[in-house]
């Protein structure tokens, strides 16, 4: 019965990871490999989340091109939650290997 709540806490974080991905570090959750992984793909996702507000910017350019940078982004957003949610460590398309590559 320990054992489930232990893993419901920490799918529970590795969501949280994709909100605010510096919450789970504020926890004893930072210790657990599984919600370390999706800190790291959720810290990507924020970064690219910043890209996309300095591309939006630039006149006609960017303005053209962030509706559908902010769509992407919302759908990165769900499969990261989707693959936490099935306790899974897949690495987002597109963005997840770099989210691989932060050492903390």
């Amino acid at each position: 019965m320990e054992e489930v709540t232990k893993k419901e806490k920490n799918t529970g974080m590795a969501i949280v990871a994709y909100i605010l991905f510096f919450i789970p570090l504020l926890t004893d959750a930072k210790n657990d490999p599984f919600v370390k992984y999706h800190v790291k793909q959720g810290l990507s996702l924020f970064l690219v989340a910043v890209a996309i507000r300095i591309i939006a910017y630039i006149p006609i350019f960017g303005w053209a091109l962030v509706w559908p940078l902010n769509i992407l982004l919302f759908v990165l957003f769900i499969i990261g939650v989707m693959h936490a949610l099935n306790g899974e460590q897949k690495p987002l398309p597109v963005i997840g290997k770099f989210g691989e590559k932060f050492k903390f």
